[in-house]
């Protein structure tokens, strides 16, 4: 799955985990309805959103939930998920974003895509997505063509751009998009007067998508000589940091001009999780999951580090290795037991693999790893948490009671009020 909006599940109280995964279930299962199993690869954290602006604004109303069967994603449990036009609306969106991407990969001629017969098998897939999205948008009233049109004129915004180009220029397209998607959920649920203000939250969320993952490439796109666009218009890192907090700024604005029937999901990913991942693409998240105790770690700048007492060679506890420490292997101790060659080989383990893939444990939950048999955790599972702390239990972003909207005394750094 991709996006910028992946909120850790510690932050989240376990009412809007619920409510969050109910959108991502219905998301992934409404692409399944219309577009058949291959579809659901197309599953993403930001097309969700589509979805809970969607639902936020008419309330939950009758029908709009079903009870799904077991998914691996979920532990082999059912769980209620979100069904109707929001949820197809995602769905439509997702597959033009989708399409975008694989496009882009193919520009960049990136690993296998480099190949002419792998770039012209992707050309086709991502037509087809854009085929599929124009079918579901319809249906609720959509026309992704300002979709399409964005992602065919973002080529084109590219091969002009050069040193002294605004980035805002570049970013354009991709807000365009994006205020198309946010403002249509108005549309679906009835209130005119939401249009305006969704369209500039869109706005600013397609600005803020398209920096971070300018900035997240970087250093990737220099090695390989991909096009960047922070490199291409000479733009540094403090310039493209200012103009993400003032899309920040500027999506909170918007959000409270907007009026909504049950805000606090939206108030948490678009004013909080969004905060998050800015932090986070440049290198400025800080991890307070874990310390402070035996053990904890810390990372900032999405490396790893020892906490404080951690074990290690300056710390307390044996060194591994050390032929003097007390316990196995030293003085006194017992040798360790030579443990059983328990690998599997080539073949079953890429059996082993293929089963995991396709029941979508690699991405969730845990496994034990193909050939090592080592136990593993999904990627889902990843924790990148900036203090896992419930920073809004003094606003009610999370306890049914409040909006969302006062964070009257919070100071958990939103400035939405506080």
């Amino acid at each position: 799955m991709f996006g910028i909006v992946r909120p850790c599940t510690h932050r989240l109280t376990e009412g809007l985990r619920t409510e969050w995964m109910a959108h991502l279930c219905g998301l992934c299962l409404a692409l399944r309805a219309d577009h058949g199993q291959f579809a659901r690869v197309v599953t993403n954290y930001d097309g969700l959103i589509v979805s809970v602006l969607t639902e936020a604004q008419t309330g939950l109303v009758d029908g709009g939930r079903r009870t799904a069967g077991p998914c691996p994603l979920r532990q082999m449990r059912t769980a209620p998920v979100a069904r109707g036009e929001g949820a197809r609306l995602a769905a439509a969106v997702s597959l033009v974003l989708a399409s975008a991407k694989v496009r882009d990969h193919v520009a960049d001629r990136d690993g296998l895509l480099a190949r002419r017969p792998v770039a012209a098998a992707a050309r086709r897939v991502a037509r087809s997505w854009d085929r599929a999205g124009a079918r579901t948008g319809r249906a609720v009233g959509f026309d992704t063509a300002v979709l399409v049109d964005a992602v065919d004129r973002q080529a084109g915004v590219e091969s002009l751009a050069g040193p002294g180009t605004p980035l805002l220029v570049v970013t354009e397209p991709t807000e365009t998009a994006t205020a198309a998607a946010f403002a249509h959920t108005a549309v679906l649920a009835g209130r005119p007067g939401n249009v305006e203000p969704l369209a500039e939250a869109g706005r600013l969320f397609g600005r803020l998508a398209h920096l971070l993952d300018a900035v997240e490439d970087r250093e990737a796109d220099a090695a390989s000589g991909a096009w960047n666009p922070l490199t291409a218009t000479g733009t540094p890192l403090t310039e493209a940091r200012r103009l993400a907090d003032d899309a920040l700024h500027g999506i909170r604005l918007a959000l409270r001009d907007a009026e909504f029937v049950n805000g606090r999901l939206v108030h948490v990913l678009l004013a909080h999780e969004l905060r998050v991942s800015v932090d986070r693409a440049f290198g400025t998240t800080t991890c307070a999951h874990g310390t402070g105790a035996p053990g904890g770690t810390q990372h900032q700048a999405g490396a790893h580090q020892p906490g404080p007492y951690q074990p290690g060679p300056y710390g307390p506890g044996p060194v591994p290795g050390n032929p003097y420490a007390p316990g196995p292997g030293g003085p006194g101790g017992p040798l360790p037991p030579e443990p059983p060659n328990r690998r599997r080989g080539l073949v079953a383990g890429c059996a082993v693999w293929m089963g995991l893939a396709c029941t979508c444990q690699l991405c969730c939950g845990t496994y034990e790893d193909p050939w090592s048999r080592e136990r593993r955790e999904g990627s889902c599972s990843n924790c990148d948490c900036s203090g896992c702390g419930d920073c809004c239990s003094c606003c009610n972003c999370g306890d049914g009671e409040g909006d969302g909207s006062c964070c009257d005394g919070c100071d958990c750094g939103c400035d939405c009020g506080c």
